[in-house]
């Protein structure tokens, strides 16, 4: 699907996902915002931009199974599920101004990126992958990937498909590693699966030493990259937490083994038989792993 035909699709959904959450005075104020934006009118962005919160609020969008479908189908990868209102009517914003030339475009988002409070830098790393010349963001993702401010980083690094098609490897391990580093759950991590890399698992080994050393806990998370592509090392870690950790490591370390391609990985998961079937029957699963880890 053409660029500016997913841009526009997703401007219609966010439009018909607005109109019954916001009040009439607020339905009047973004559409006549988003008629000079439309127009070119930069000061008109900037200033709706800010002004957004204010006028719709800032409840969650509460969006059902079916138009979080209609999202996916919109825009593959794209998860709006644990979007805000003010988020939504700030992409709409976004997605109204003229995409006519890659220079100017990125100049009016510099300037946004450049003035936003941390508010509106989430809603403008949300909408990265809803936007035209997808290309030219690259270094803005890489740079959020540096920031303190772990919502912003998250509006990156969780159910954004953004990094996943663009990062490339060292950048993407970047992220990862940054995710645990931060104590941000890789489950929401768009494309995690299908991203794994030599590279990444040595780091990821190496992270774990380094908390084992400085006795540190270890995200159970953290064995889920590592697991499909594990070396010798790796593997004698996962048995290591396959018999000496705690109940969610035990678990993180089955599925990690049930994907792993060495031989000897079999034998090891066949020590403990019901692990070994819940995690080859999908009965445990890294979505759950990851909420008990956040409960826990």
């Amino acid at each position: 699907m053409a660029e500016s035909t997913i841009a526009v699709r997703c401007a219609e959904l966010l439009g018909d996902w607005l109109q019954p959450v916001i009040p009439s005075t607020a339905r009047s104020w973004l559409a006549d915002r988003l008629r000079q934006i439309s127009e070119g009118d930069q000061s008109a962005l900037f200033l709706g931009f800010g002004m957004v919160p204010r006028k719709t609020g800032k409840a969650d969008l509460r969006l059902s199974a079916a138009q979080l479908a209609a999202a996916q189908e919109a825009r593959p990868g794209w998860n709006p599920a644990t979007w805000s209102i003010d988020q939504a009517a700030r992409t709409l914003l976004l997605l109204a101004y003229p995409a006519d030339a890659v220079d100017e475009y990125t100049d009016t988002l510099d300037k946004l990126f450049a003035a936003g409070e941390v508010g509106e830098l989430v809603a403008l790393y949300q909408a990265l992958p809803l936007l035209p010349f997808p290309d030219a963001h690259v270094w803005r993702t890489r740079e959020c990937i540096r920031t303190n401010m772990k919502s912003v980083f998250c509006a990156v690094a969780h159910r954004n498909p953004y990094p996943a098609e663009h990062l490339d490897e060292a950048s993407w391990n970047q992220l990862i590693l940054k995710c645990l580093f931060v104590g941000a759950a890789l489950d929401p991590v768009v494309g995690l699966d299908s991203r794994v890399n030599p590279r990444l698992m040595t780091m990821l080994v190496d992270y774990a030493h380094e908390r084992w050393a400085a006795k540190r806990q270890v995200s159970p998370e953290l064995w889920r990259p590592v697991g499909p592509v594990a070396d010798a090392r790796a593997l004698a870690d996962l048995e290591k937490v396959y018999t000496e950790g705690t109940p969610p490591e035990r678990q993180a370390a089955a599925l990690a083994l049930s994907v792993c391609p060495l031989p000897s990985a079999e034998t090891i998961l066949n020590r403990n038989p019901l692990l070994a079937t819940q995690a080859r029957c999908r009965q445990l699963t890294w979505s759950q792993i990851a909420a008990d880890s956040a409960s826990g």
